[in-house]
């Protein structure tokens, strides 16, 4: 497990903050790397924690009496990490969806940034973050993919209409134009080959 570098467990402090991250996991997750801020940026606070385990991020702000706070954001959530690495600490910023499901198009509605990280630590943290982010993107790739598919099999449109939109009422796109254009809008994107916009390209047309 990463993390467990100068600042590891048997650190005076930070026992106690890896046995409450252990204690947070379900009993099907692991813990594969936790990272906490350097004791330069934590002068005036308990240092803040946070860990990457095979389900989810976690954060852990501890606080000075007792008791502690924690946040979570599910893998398939995950929209962007960013690291900015200094000489001796680094900060991560993780940028959740609002979606919980595979939806591309989630609206951007959480932003945490996390500074005065151990360096290496936190570059272990970015990594398996990388990770899992790819994981999600393919995912989500496939299912948009596979969802496209299934619309423009099932076009079906009258002969008497135009198949971009000409019989229809002034200013409203066409069925067949709007999956032509989400296509089109997915090669861009490079969500999808040229022969798969192809493919799907001949299913609009064949539909109508």
């Amino acid at each position: 497990m990463a993390g467990l570098g100068v600042d590891g467990p048997q650190a005076p402090g930070l026992e106690s903050a890896l046995a409450t991250l252990r204690g947070l996991l379900t009993s099907e997750e692991t813990l594969e790397a936790w990272a906490v801020q350097h004791r330069l940026y934590a002068l005036t606070h308990r240092r803040v924690c946070i860990a990457a385990t095979s389900g989810r991020f976690i954060s852990l702000n501890r606080r000075l009496l007792g008791g502690y706070d924690s946040a979570d954001i599910r893998w398939q959530d995950l929209k962007e990490t960013r690291i900015s690495a200094g000489i001796l600490a680094a900060d991560i910023t993780v940028i959740a969806q609002a979606s919980s499901d595979l939806n591309i198009g989630s609206e951007v509605n959480r932003i945490w940034t996390f500074a005065g990280l151990r360096k290496d630590q936190a570059q272990a943290m970015y990594r398996i973050c990388q990770q899992h982010d790819q994981v999600w993107r393919e995912k989500r790739r496939i299912r948009e993919l596979e969802e496209l598919r299934a619309k423009s099999g099932g076009v079906q449109i009258g002969s008497a209409q135009s198949p971009f939109g000409g019989a229809e009422s002034a200013g409203q796109e066409s069925e067949p134009a709007r999956r032509l254009r989400q296509a089109r809008e997915m090669l861009d994107a490079k969500l999808i080959s040229d022969s798969e916009f192809e493919s799907i390209k001949a299913k609009i047309v064949s539909g109508l």
